[in-house]
């Protein structure tokens, strides 16, 4: 039991069931067709094809039962032949004294039938070709359209004869290189760039993720291989390829095109190449699984619904077809309009078709058409049955019979002086003979084009491009929308007309074909483990990085004057900045120095007009002026850190910096030295008690002041701050700092400075438990604490920041240090200068020192 498909299968074709009785004198008149001549040229073309069952349906009667089907589209050729020997017979100047004639054959994919076919044309007989009962053939060459394993089957015959073979199909490299059939000559031009022409095609609408259809043969592979290579080549990638069978068992296959709904659904472009023996079983699967609105890319063997299927939806609306450029030939399609059975009575297929298609009855007696409508002819037919164009193959024979010709008339022009032209009323000569001739035959043909069958000199063909349109249903209309021409150059090869082309989809933007979205300016492509490189995901540019264009492999990073915007799609130019005053931080920071400053005045002030009170005078009067002055020095060199910096601003910051600080911590020090000695003299005339009445310890204060004037010459001398430009730390602006120059020089003076400040703790720290009137070493302690604290943690945090936050951090270091030291050592001296005066008398001091001495006489 046959399974239902196929018997749904059968009924869509649009094919004629027919009896093996009935009508035998149609097909016996369409197998072969022939027209006398001095001179023939023969033919092999596929015009129908009939499939024989016996007992295999169960349709009653069960008798012999054949399928019929014409391809009517194929008979163009066999038109295009008649309309160049009759045009060379008209010729006055081409084969003069010679009539050409012509004999074809339908075509049938049957190793027997060609072979039979073959021995015909060979033999002029039908009877057993051993014995040869009359005149000899004429025929001198064979057109043929077939492919390399068809060509090679009939080859290898007729090479027996060395019997010139032209083909009229498309290039075929395998036939060139084959040696062992050098009578086989190709018309079509090489198709070297066809591969090269498609992917143009699917670069310039960004098609980058298209599956491929090729039939399979040599051919099929050929191109498979030719346009995987290009398509690696511009990073297009290949979504699945399927090789489809051309032979006749694919026309009830039913499970090898399943793929068309489950691999071609995600792919909106296929590429389908034919060859010159497809029998369109892919056009019928396309329609049948409804799988439309996808774009097809086809060659010029593709002929969309040859049959004139009509499916609910049109699956092949919007296809490219690239076909070999010609010009027109001029009178053909005239010559094609007029062509009817009355006009050339031997034609049997003529007969077959007109009687199929016209309603004409037929006469019993002799086989005739009658009844037929007046003037009927092959223009009245839609495209998709007849299309009275001429196409590309059609074209290839017109030019091999006149190559033909051509050569015929080189070779009885050099036998002229040899022997007569006629004898009998033939032309004698052996179709060997042709040979030398065909082989160098050049000529320009009636459209201006030149034609060659030299195999070395073969032209390369440019490209038209056709859109296939079927909207209304039935339409089915080529329209030139472009041209490819490989020898230009690369980025003017492919010119088109986007504004003919009728896309397969509902709306007019282009079809989209990709495996991952397009990604946006702004982001870059992210291939995809295990998948093709097509296939991507899109990931963000790093930080200050900008990506100007979709699809972009890698992000830019910006100049270091440049910045990425928010999109991260454009370099914008930075903005110079730095830690200005007119910034919220800088002014913080300036007006916190300005009011430490006023602040430091006041207290030397105050000091200045308390200066003969005993809390003043007891802490040594002049050290504790030299250290508020410095440290009003201190807080007013922190503004030299703010505002855009130059290169005596670099200078002096870090200079006043490092010898005001020094200034203040040796004024420490010498302060903590002498509330030492002060304490340490138990009695007259000691060496502890010269110095100090000496003044030892005010000079510590120029000799550490000298040292570090030293290390800040030398630092001045090799390597001084200058101005520097920081563009990474701040999004969007270049900050100006001051570069210390030499690292290890300005860590010698913060070293030295903190070598200080450690000494000057480390005394005070000794003598924190000595009586406690007016006796200042705990709050020099604390405030040497505050201090070496203040420095300690400014080291990593100064290394942790850049930009505008590190001045800053230097800045605040220098005031919080300062500050710690004016607190602490003046703010206490201030209390009880300014709320607790009564404390602060020679008599209350004395009184206070006399109770202590009682109470340790009573103890």
């Amino acid at each position: 039991m046959v399974p239902l498909i196929l018997v749904l299968f059968l009924l869509h074709l649009a094919l004629a069931a027919c009896h093996s009785s009935d009508k035998d004198c149609l097909l016996r008149n369409s197998a072969r067709v022939r027209r006398d001549g001095d001179v023939v040229v023969g033919g092999f073309f596929s015009l129908f094809t009939f499939v024989y069952f016996t007992g295999f349906l169960d349709i009653k009667p069960s008798q012999d039962f054949y399928l019929l089907q014409l391809m009517p589209n194929n008979y163009q050729n066999v038109l295009a032949l008649i309309f160049a020997i009759e045009e060379i017979n008209r010729n006055l100047h081409l084969l003069p004294n010679v009539s050409l004639g012509y004999e074809f054959h339908n075509f049938v994919h049957s190793q027997w039938r060609i072979m039979e076919s073959s021995l015909i044309l060979l033999t002029g007989q039908d009877e057993t070709p051993n014995y040869i009962c009359r005149a000899p053939t004429k025929s001198v060459a064979l057109l043929t359209g077939t492919s390399w394993a068809t060509a090679s089957t009939i080859g290898a015959l007729l090479e027996l004869y060395k019997y010139p073979q032209i083909t009229f199909g498309s290039f075929d490299p395998m036939l060139t290189g084959y040696d062992q059939l050098p009578s086989i000559y190709q018309m079509a031009p090489k198709d070297t760039y066809l591969a090269t022409a498609m992917v143009s095609l699917m670069l310039h609408f960004s098609w980058t993720w298209v599956g491929l259809v090729i039939a399979e043969g040599q051919k099929g592979l050929q191109f498979l291989s030719d346009v995987r290579a290009e398509m690696d080549r511009n990073r297009v990638c290949v979504a699945f390829v399927k090789m489809i069978s051309s032979s006749l068992v694919s026309f009830v296959s039913y499970s090898q095109h399943d793929f068309l709904t489950r691999e071609i659904s995600p792919v909106n472009v296929v590429v389908v190449y034919y060859d010159t023996d497809s029998l369109n079983d892919i056009n019928y699967h396309v329609g049948q699984y409804l799988v439309t609105w996808r774009v097809w890319v086809t060659n010029s063997q593709w002929h969309g619904d040859l049959a004139g299927r009509n499916f609910i939806l049109e699956s092949f609306q919007g296809t490219l077809m690239f076909s070999n450029h010609h010009e027109e030939i001029f009178g053909f399609e005239n010559f094609v309009e007029k062509v009817s059975p009355s006009k050339y009575p031997d034609d049997g297929f003529l007969t077959l078709f007109w009687f199929k298609n016209f309603h004409c009855s037929l006469s019993d007696s002799d086989c005739t058409l009658k009844n037929c409508p007046l003037n009927a002819s092959l223009a009245w037919f839609p495209l998709n049955r007849f299309d009275v164009a001429m196409s590309e193959g059609s074209y290839n024979i017109y030019n091999a019979v006149y190559a033909v010709a051509h050569s015929l008339q080189e070779m009885l022009l050099q036998q002229v002086q040899r022997q007569p032209i006629k004898n009998e009323e033939e032309v004698l000569f052996s179709p060997w003979q042709l040979h030398p001739f065909l082989k160098h035959v050049q000529f320009k043909n009636s459209a201006g084009d030149h034609v060659n069958l030299d195999k070395q000199r073969k032209l390369v063909a440019g490209f038209d491009i056709f859109n296939f349109w079927n909207f209304p249903e039935g339409l089915r209309r080529r329209v030139k929308v472009g041209q490819f021409f490989p020898h230009a150059p690369r980025d003017q090869q492919l010119c088109l007309s986007e504004d003919l082309i009728e896309w397969a989809t509902e709306s007019s933007e282009t079809p989209r074909s990709m495996c991952s979205g397009n990604c946006s300016p702004g982001s870059r492509k992210s291939p995809q483990d295990g998948k093709p490189v097509c296939c991507f995901d899109c990931v963000p540019c790093p930080e200050n990085e900008v990506a100007n264009d979709t699809d972009t492999e890698q992000c830019m990073r910006c100049p270091d004057n440049q910045y990425s915007n928010t999109q991260q799609n454009q370099c914008l130019e930075k903005s110079v900045t730095c830690l200005a005053y007119e910034d919220p931080l800088g002014r913080a920071l300036a007006g916190t120095a300005l009011t430490f400053t006023i602040l430091t005045a006041a207290v030397l002030a105050v000091f200045v007009k308390h200066h003969n009170t005993p809390i003043v005078k007891a802490n040594n009067r002049g050290l504790s002026y030299t250290l508020l002055i410095s440290l009003f020095c201190c807080f007013l060199c922190s503004l030299l850190f703010i505002g855009c910096p130059n290169t005596v601003t670099c200078i002096l910051s870090q200079t006043t910096f490092g010898v005001v600080f020094t200034v203040a911590v040796s004024t420490v020090l010498a302060k903590t030295i002498t509330v030492v000695l002060a304490f340490k003299i138990t009695a007259p005339g000691k060496k502890m008690r010269q110095l100090l009445v000496s003044g030892a310890p005010n000079y510590i204060i120029p000799i550490c002041s000298l040292i570090q004037l030293a290390l800040c010459g030398i630092w001045m001398g090799t390597n001084p701050p200058f101005i520097d430009t920081d563009a990474h730390s701040e999004h969007g602006h270049i900050i100006i700092v001051c570069n210390k120059g030499s690292l290890t020089a300005f860590y010698c003076v913060l070293g030295y400075l903190g070598s200080l400040a450690l000494g000057s703790f480390t005394v005070a720290f000794l003598a924190r438990n000595l009586p406690d009137t007016f006796n200042e070493a705990k709050h020099l302690t604390f405030s040497m604490l505050v201090f070496c604290s203040v420095w300690v943690t400014f080291l990593p945090v100064y290394h942790s920041t850049r930009g505008k936050a590190m001045v800053a951090m230097e800045v605040f270091s220098i005031l919080a240090s300062s500050a710690g030291l004016l607190g602490c050592i003046f703010a206490p001296k201030c209390y009880v200068i300014l709320l607790q005066s009564e404390i602060n008398s020679l008599h209350r001091f004395r009184d206070k020192a006399h109770s202590r001495k009682k109470k340790s006489f009573y103890i």
